[in-house]
């Protein structure tokens, strides 16, 4: 009984460590990001928002949209078609690339080996797709070509709409179905646009070699797949390629300054912080790396806020210790809050 009361009593406290361990990481990287955050959050703001006003343009080309002959096309010649029961499999990869990156690019929260802030990461992304998703938009409402989609040929109920009614059937958008089965937004690919900005971010900021290289060339699959699905012509997928490697240039030139501070002092500067937050760099890498004393202890981390931010870290350091309370001994849980405060 003994011994079975031991066994359980490590196993609790292995997992409070580990427990804890994470909850500190959070809570340190909430509070290097959060001033970065105050900094940015306007034009992160806009970024979201501005794919609201993308999909609202995107509306307003179908009402646009005339189907017609779909246009002879290379790529259609060499790749052979799909079928619309096979449409899912470009959809999924998407799926893959996107849903991937965005759980990368908060992994820093968790994983202890940031080599950038997710807020200036974030902020480098969504300048990317404002320009290249304005540059789109001017592209396929000045010439609207006809879809080669199944559901924008001609003879489809899917590839005309009525004239609205109302603003609000262009401003809702006829969210989901209006998504996914739209037409006339052509020039070019959005897909590629989102998936090409992705891959590029993840090579530049990115430290796994191999990760990088099957990136590339899940992109390369996933353009084949568009155009094999019928969901765009080539031109589309070749010229997102081109905006997207010089938009990727010239957005990194804009935002790089030499200046700033590095994160990580072991690698080239990556993503850097802003010089008002006025830390010096031992400080942010012991904030980083986590090198504090005790269990759950994050006090060590004095950012600028004064008494509410300290007693917030006191209460963010004590909510794990009542959360293993009830697994462990009055006593125990007593001398764990001890060791904290």
């Amino acid at each position: 009984m003994g011994s079975s009361g031991g066994v359980e009593i490590g196993f609790s406290t292995t997992r409070f460590t580990f427990g804890c361990q994470i909850y500190r990481r959070i809570v340190m990287e909430t509070i290097v990001e959060w001033p970065l955050l105050l900094e940015k959050w306007r034009f992160l703001l806009f970024g979201l928002v501005f794919q609201y006003f993308h999909g609202v343009a995107a509306r307003i080309a179908h009402y646009l949209h005339r189907p017609g002959p779909i246009l002879h096309d290379l790529g259609f010649d060499l790749l052979p078609e799909l079928g619309p029961e096979k449409a899912w499999i470009s959809e999924t990869v998407f799926t893959f690339i996107f849903t991937t990156f965005v759980l990368w690019t908060f992994h820093p929260f968790v994983f202890n080996n940031k080599r950038f802030y997710t807020v200036y990461l974030w902020y480098r992304v969504l300048a990317m797709l404002v320009i290249a998703q304005t540059m789109r938009i001017v592209s396929f409402l000045v010439t609207q070509l006809p879809g080669p989609n199944y559901h924008c040929r001609e003879g489809s109920a899917a590839a005309t709409l009525d004239p609205p009614k109302h603003i609000s059937e262009v401003l809702l958008l006829n969210f989901p179905y209006g998504v996914i089965y739209g037409c006339g937004d052509l020039i070019f690919s959005s897909h590629m646009t989102f998936a090409l900005t992705f891959v590029h971010t993840y090579a530049r900021y990115g430290s796994k070699t191999w990760i990088k290289r099957a990136a590339w060339v899940l992109v390369v699959v996933q353009s084949l797949l568009i155009v094999a699905s019928r969901k765009h012509y080539t031109v589309d997928v070749v010229i997102a390629w081109f905006v997207v490697i010089l938009l990727f240039n010239y957005v990194g030139r804009k935002f790089y300054d030499p200046e700033l501070m590095d994160r990580s002092p072991l690698r080239d500067q990556i993503l850097p912080m802003n010089r008002k937050d006025g830390r010096n760099k031992d400080e942010m890498q012991k904030m980083v790396n986590g090198n504090s004393g005790g269990w759950c202890k994050v006090t060590d981390v004095r950012p600028v806020g004064g008494l509410r931010r300290n007693m917030l870290l006191t209460i963010l350091e004590v909510i794990p210790l009542g959360l293993v309370a009830s697994s462990e001994s009055a006593s125990e849980a007593t001398q764990r809050l001890n060791m904290v405060l």
